[in-house]
């Protein structure tokens, strides 16, 4: 391996090193008739092509892992930028610049174990960007994290997570958008759109079904076409169509016996054929398993190298053109999805810069507080029990307890991992490698609430339930910090909280009856303790600026308005597969042929839709959240869209308490004669700002796909005549505020709902 290793460098390691560009964008002639902005991003990438050797072609389908990986003796190109996810070689002589990719989705990521990471703001967990139900805040998000990454010298981010959350273990929801596929799709693909906003490439990941991350590498996972157009699939094509990615990263797993990242179902059938999409896939970083059915099913790109078993796509790949496995038009269309994607979003025209300084004239404050709105709108008040919250000016005393909530809160792991500015105050109390370290963020609740109340503010570590306990009862009020570290490689062994925290909580509300709990977890997690505490407050992983945006929330600053992307399940008996499929101990290369799993036992009803259709009772609803103030919903109308197939829905909402608010109305849907996946759907939601005593209009458009079911023989959506009956509802389990009925006309759509 090491020898073809370094004779792949030598043979590309010329042309690096006259691919850096200097930052000036070169100019269009003659020769170069590509660098005319002009022309259409086919047209510019077409004329590349053309004009490329087949070395230089071959080198823009393979990527470097752009850190050093000693166990496999790689050392990073040394024009990539340190610690950092990928390196791809530009062409100095054709104007091509290289390409710099940085992780993640809520920030400019470091890979771990490096000495000196990038210190970068942090977006709250995408699950916690989800929970806002507010697109614009996702679009800011992207286009902020997107800024620095440029900033920092990347131009393509490996963001855009949408795996549904199928599994509540999973490690990695964290980074995704929760369970429901129009939810998802919108705010990633807001996201993506605002990372690219920047002139940068996003991604959109893991594609497909990786739900999961016991034995992620192989596990193979059994889904019908129907069922995976409905649910999985529609999160990515919804995602796909708002964010208009330029590329995709295929995932580690197999489906339906292929490896996503060399199955010719979802890459060259769903992907490139049916859903139109015009830029290229790469592969997830040693997801690539072949050169010649890599390359004919569909990836374009083999990403991370040395992280596969082999340079696969390398001399592996010229090779395999030279003697006809791979067409020569194969490698054209590989290059020239890569290149359009490059020239459709300004990567040309807008070279990034090394940049001079380790902050990089980054606006911290700024755009910490961009972090720290996401945040805000992302915090869910689950209990209130006699109004508790917000903190009054009569409490004088609060115990703080756990969670090191006195120096900063908590993010998840893996290689989404951003470092805080000042780096973590917390010593590293996970892994010792990937897929730690474990990092907090310098944002301390403690600090921001006593900077905010008249209250003493005293901390207790939670590791003596006992001494916590005693502070509680000497208190007039004591705030629990509970904790759930997740990351990427691992999944949650149940839905409990880690570290006997469970019992502190009950042990601290034993003590006084006036027990706040905040959480700050990668997803859903049960409750034992529930009846015993007086209010319960989930703020996800908040991200750079969430002890404040916590502290804003407690005080009243903040009329919480976060909503649940996922349904907390009572415990995992209720869950599609109890029990986990795969073996977390066995090393993933043994049983290559022996793990899957069955998403058909749920098929498209993940979620709320598995919930209704087994008539069990969750913790808490998908939807679910409480405020400060009260909402009226009223004058509900729904009608058949004059420009569609859809269904166009409004209705009023009235601020009915003392405090100014925003309101989720959202709008489920479903045929009266039944048939359908699940007894319902939600066909969207408005988040809508309303003054105390004051009202609001809201609008909602239904997609005609969420009133369809998707037919695999004819690849079309359609709609059975009758009844559909609309409910707006504060919640999946709530009771409707309003129903109403519209009749629709029998009909079929295109795959993409037109």
């Amino acid at each position: 391996m090491k020898k073809r290793l370094w004779l792949s460098l030598a043979l590309v390691y010329p042309l690096m090193l006259s691919s850096t560009l200097s930052g000036a964008a070169h100019a269009a002639d003659a020769k170069r008739p590509w660098l005319d902005k002009k022309l259409t991003p086919d047209a510019r990438a077409e004329q590349l092509v053309k004009a490329m050797t087949l070395d230089e072609k071959i080198q823009t389908v393979f990527g470097y892992f752009s850190t050093d990986f000693e166990s496999k003796k790689h050392v990073a190109p040394k024009e990539g930028r340190k610690d950092s996810a990928g390196f791809i070689p530009g062409i100095e002589r054709l104007g091509l610049p290289p390409q710099w990719q940085a992780d993640a989705g809520v920030g400019v990521a470091t890979q771990a174990a490096s000495k000196k990471p990038y210190q970068r703001t942090s977006l709250p967990s995408g699950l916690a960007t989800t929970a806002t139900w507010n697109p614009e805040l996702a679009f800011a998000g992207g286009a902020m994290i997107g800024s620095e990454a440029r900033k920092t010298g990347f131009n393509i981010m490996l963001a855009g997570g949408v795996n549904l959350l199928r599994e509540p273990r999973n490690g990695r929801n964290f980074e995704y958008g929760g369970e429901d596929p129009l939810l998802a799709g919108v705010m990633v693909g807001e996201q993506i759109r605002g990372v690219q906003s920047n002139h940068m490439v996003s991604t959109l990941k893991h594609f497909a079904f990786n739900d999961q991350e016991t034995n992620r590498n192989h596990v193979n996972v059994k889904i019908d076409d129907t069922a995976g157009r409905m649910s999985d699939l529609l999160a990515l094509q919804i995602a796909m169509e708002r964010g208009d990615p330029g590329s995709v990263m295929c995932a580690y797993n197999r489906v339906n016996g292929s490896y996503a990242c060399e199955s010719d179902y979802l890459l060259n059938q769903v992907l490139k054929k049916d859903w139109g999409f015009k830029g290229y896939v790469m592969s997830d970083w040693g997801a690539t398993h072949s050169t010649v059915p890599a390359a004919m099913h569909g990836l374009d790109q083999q990403s991370g190298h040395p992280f596969d078993k082999s340079a696969y796509f390398n001399e592996a790949l010229k090779e395999a053109v030279v003697n006809g496995h791979v067409p020569q038009a194969r490698l054209d269309d590989m290059v020239k999805r890569i290149t359009r994607a490059m020239f459709a979003n300004g990567l040309i025209e807008h070279p990034v810069v090394t940049p001079t300084t380790d902050d990089a004239g980054i606006d911290f404050a700024a755009n910490g507080k961009i972090s720290q709105s996401d945040a805000e709108e992302a915090i869910v008040l689950l209990k209130n029990s006699n109004d508790l919250l917000p903190l009054g000016a009569n409490v004088r005393t609060i115990a703080i307890i756990g969670g090191h909530a006195n120096v900063g809160v908590l993010s998840g792991g893996g290689s989404a991992q951003v470092y805080p500015v000042g780096l973590s105050p917390v010593a590293n109390e996970g892994p010792a490698f990937f897929p730690g370290p474990m990092v907090y963020h310098r944002s301390s609740p403690m600090q921001e609430l006593s900077t905010r109340t008249g209250a003493k503010v005293v901390y207790n570590d939670g590791k003596d339930a006992a001494a916590a306990a005693k502070l509680a009862a000497s208190s007039d009020v004591a705030i629990v910090f509970g904790n759930q570290w997740m990351a990427e490689a691992i999944d949650a062994p149940d839905l409990n909280l880690p570290n006997k925290q469970d019992a502190l909580i009950s042990a601290v509300a034993k003590a006084n009856a006036k027990t706040i709990v905040v959480l700050q977890t990668g997803g859903p997690v049960v409750m034992p303790w529930l009846n015993n505490v007086g209010a319960v407050v989930e703020a996800w992983y908040p991200g750079t600026s969430g002890g404040a945006a916590i502290a804003r929330v407690l005080t009243g600053e903040v009329n919480p308005s976060g909503r649940l992307p996922a349904t907390f399940p009572a415990s995992v008996a209720q869950l599609p597969r109890p029990v986990l499929d795969g073996d977390a101990v066995t090393k993933d290369e043994n049983i290559i042929e022996k793990i899957s799993t069955d998403y058909n036992i749920e098929g498209a009803a993940v979620g709320y839709k598995w919930f209704d259709l087994k008539g069990h009772k969750p913790l808490f609803p998908f939807g679910y959240g409480l405020s400060y103030t009260s909402f009226a919903f009223a004058d509900l109308s729904a009608n058949k869209s004059t420009d569609g197939a859809g269904i166009d829905v409004t209705f009023n909402v009235q601020n009915t308490g003392k405090r100014d608010g925003k309101a989720v109305g959202q709008v489920y849907v479903s045929p009266a004669a039944g048939g359908w996946e699940a007894p319902k759907r939600l066909g969207g939601w408005d988040k809508v700002a309303v003054k105390a005593g004051a009202s609001g209009k809201a609008k909602v458009k239904i997609d005609p796909r969420l009133l369809a079911m998707y037919d695999s023989a004819s690849k079309t959506w359609k709609i059975a005549g009758g009844e559909y009956i609309v409910t707006l509802a504060e919640s999946a389990g709530a009771k409707p505020a309003a129903t109403v009925k519209v009749k629709l006309d029998a009909r079929t759509l295109n795959i993409s709902g037109r």
